[in-house]
């Protein structure tokens, strides 16, 4: 790479000030939703979204995040990363603008796919910037610096939500976005020169079709089959078989490519591989629980949404603890003792979900979504970075395109399984309390937990949205034992993948410590 031109001090100021603003508007968006995910399953004051429709709500930004990522990189270097920055940023807002006015799930379903779009070619420009603007000890400042952004905007995305929600249209947490992205596009244009590598990557059409479309096939049999309770129907094992096909074709299309944008082969190295497939399985567990979390804090519970946002604040807090915290514990002792303890803590703060309840302390909660937030940042980053420091310089960049692929990968299949277990298990639990209810009450008290206590309200059945909470606790409950076994399983492959002890190796490049915290921070998202 040729030797960025140095720029004056005040202009890279204000340049890291300016990725700082787009890095807060990415995880507050990642993080309004969860809290807008009640609201919008109420057919009066949101858009009477049923479980499937709010699954791929959540896991259409990501799919399209997961899959396009690995070729944004590749954009930049061949046109200019300010130029797919700011072609970013104005899908961003376009589509922020569709989802706030979308008028059903459908259209903010398609409105989520193309933020995600947005926030792919973001992304990857965001730390390519901040690269070339920056060198030697002012790099590492500006790092931590811009890190700090994420952890905001982690902690105040919750709460910005609950106050929208309350007092506006749930379409203002998406239309905030509009005219922060407007700032940040003003602000590249005038100080953001348009750096680019002098070594173009080549693009890769066909693994992103590829990717894309066993992903969308996969998801959709897995959600399908929460939709219509069966796995036995043709409309749920057969996009669920194409698409695991589509992505075994991808990986040997990959493996074929001389250049491939996500290299299959880096998987097979043990510790890599297996450090991959933990943090895959650890983000399936996050995105499922956090998932289930939305539901049970505004809907079982009855929180408000700027209350159900504060309760949320401690995994947040716990997750930015946690990885300074990781990171003193493994230069004294190994990076398994430290994160296989973790990553098992974990786990069970997820399983203890299925001893909540309708009656449970809210002091309670807070403790358990304190000790999820601290081991789960105590897991990632510190993983994140050992995976990507121990490749060689020129296997970097495919390193990170296949961790962030697998990570996101891993979050999209967690939303459509955890939420199918949900819908399935919600169904059979309530059928008992319908008996004697008029065949349409039955039809929309069946579709979710949501529509079960509105119909009840409309019809004056109290006892139906008693049924209904108790169904939707028991359906977190079977769900959230899954759901820990998945994450006790990705702590069982980081037993039997990383090495026992290390040699002490000196500080990881400059990248890979800034992959580690956007790794971190990524944990806790909630898309």
């Amino acid at each position: 790479m040729t030797t960025p031109p140095t720029l004056p001090k005040f202009r890279q100021q204000l340049i890291l000030a300016v990725l700082m603003v787009c890095s807060l508007l990415i995880w507050l968006d990642n993080t309004v939703l969860s809290a807008t995910l009640e609201t919008l399953a109420d057919p009066v004051r949101g858009l009477g979204a049923d479980p499937g429709e709010l699954q791929w709500a959540t896991g259409s930004y990501t799919l399209t995040f997961a899959t396009l990522m690995f070729t944004a990189g590749a954009l930049g270097d061949r046109f200019g990363h300010r130029t797919v920055f700011s072609s970013g940023l104005v899908i961003f807002a376009g589509s922020s603008l569709w989802a706030a006015y979308a008028s059903d799930a459908g259209q903010l379903i398609a409105a989520r796919a193309t933020m995600g779009v947005g926030s792919a070619l973001i992304t990857p420009a965001m730390l390519a910037i901040l690269m070339w603007t920056f060198t030697g000890p002012a790099r590492a400042a500006a790092i931590g610096i811009f890190s700090t952004s994420a952890g905001v905007g982690m902690a105040a995305g919750p709460v910005l939500a609950g106050f929208l929600l309350d007092h506006f249209h749930w379409g203002s947490v998406f239309l905030i976005n509009v005219p922060v992205s407007i700032v940040a596009l003003i602000g590249l244009a005038i100080l953001v020169p348009n750096f680019r590598s002098p070594t173009r990557r080549p693009l890769d059409p066909a693994g992103m079709l590829l990717s894309i479309s066993g992903l969308v096939a996969l998801a959709y049999g897995l959600i399908r089959a929460g939709q219509v309770a069966a796995w036995s129907r043709t409309d749920v094992w057969a996009p669920i078989v194409v698409g695991l096909v589509l992505l075994a074709v991808f990986v040997l299309v990959e493996l074929r490519v001389k250049v491939p944008s996500f290299d299959p082969r880096l998987l097979a190295q043990r510790t890599f591989g297996g450090g991959n497939m933990a943090l895959g399985l650890l983000l399936f567990a996050v995105a499922a629980i956090t998932f289930y979390n939305a539901f049970y804090l505004q809907g079982a519970l009855g929180f408000s949404p700027m209350k159900a946002g504060l309760a949320n604040i401690p995994t947040a807090l716990g997750a930015l603890a946690g990885a300074p915290l990781a990171s003193r514990l493994v230069r004294r002792l190994s990076l398994r003792l430290v994160t296989v303890p973790a990553l098992t803590v974990a786990a069970l703060t997820m399983g203890g979900y299925g001893f909540l309840g309708l009656q449970t302390p809210l002091v309670w909660i807070e403790i358990l979504l304190l000790i999820q937030g601290l081991s789960i940042g105590m897991v990632i980053g510190p993983v994140t970075a050992a995976l990507i420091g121990n490749l060689p310089l020129e296997q970097a960049g495919a390193g990170s395109a296949v961790t962030n692929t697998v990570r996101q990968t891993g979050s999209v299949i967690g939303i459509a399984v955890g939420g199918t277990i949900m819908s399935i298990v919600y169904r059979r639990a309530i059928e008992p309390s319908l008996e004697g209810v008029p065949g349409p009450v039955q039809d929309q008290a069946r579709v979710s937990a949501e529509q079960a206590r509105h119909v009840a309200a409309a019809v004056h059945r109290p006892g139906l949205a008693q049924a209904a909470d108790n169904a939707f606790v028991h359906a977190m409950h079977v769900g959230a034992g899954w759901i820990a076994v998945i994450a006790l399983l990705g702590a069982a492959v980081l037993l039997f993948t990383l090495p026992a002890a290390e040699k002490k190796k000196g500080p990881a490049p400059e990248p890979d410590y800034e992959e580690a915290r956007n790794s971190e921070t990524k944990a806790v998202q909630v898309s």
